[in-house]
């Protein structure tokens, strides 16, 4: 029974922390890319993230689009959900090693991200090729940063875009077989803790 409820509270925390998570880095991505600030999803992410974000605005700056105060509320957040459910696991409740464990599922995340946000502009370029729906405008903003390096290895023929095979290529390439999954399984990241791995 007790580990019933331990488990309950595990989900509970992956659920609610995971989805804040995905939303501070999603805001972290959309300033990257100079996504439209004025596009409703935007400015539901902003309002839903601005109270944790705005007070590490005045300690840390936005340098080149990259803004270090997201990155951080994402990290933090992230990290006290780490220690919380290895807390609940009979674990401890801070290691050192948590930090590049957050780290890492960061990066990941932040390619998972990409991977979807490029499959649902795949998609959507076959069902509605012209639509103006504010998600699809997200999407089209958040992956032109990445596809368009590849359009100039892979320019569009015939009406065809093939560059995007080039960035899940890209993708698979640095999550499971270059970056993240080595340094996971060096670092020994349990499966099913950090978000992203």
């Amino acid at each position: 029974m007790t580990q019933n409820f331990a488990n309950a509270g595990v989900f509970l925390v992956q659920t609610f922390f995971g989805i804040y998570f995905i939303l501070t880095m999603l805001r972290f991505l959309m300033q990257v890319s100079r996504a439209d600030y004025y596009n409703p999803i935007c400015q539901a992410i902003v309002k839903i993230t601005d109270p944790a974000i705005r007070p590490l605005r005045k300690i840390l700056p936005t340098v080149r689009n990259v803004d270090f105060a997201t990155f951080t509320v994402a990290f933090l957040v992230q990290i006290i959900a780490v220690g919380l459910v290895m807390a609940l696991k009979g674990g401890p409740l801070f290691m050192p090693l948590y930090i590049p464990w957050v780290l890492l599922g960061q990066f990941s995340t932040i390619l998972d991200i990409y991977f979807f946000a490029l499959l649902i502009m795949v998609i959507a370029s076959w069902i509605a090729p012209f639509s103006a729906n504010p998600a699809l405008t997200l999407v089209h903003q958040l992956t032109e940063p990445i596809c368009t390096p590849a359009r100039k290895l892979l320019p569009p023929m015939g009406g065809m875009d093939f560059s995007i095979i080039l960035v899940f290529v890209a993708i698979t390439l640095i999550d499971s077989y270059l970056v993240v999954e080595p340094i996971a399984q060096l670092l020994g990241v349990p499966r099913g803790i950090i978000l992203g791995l």
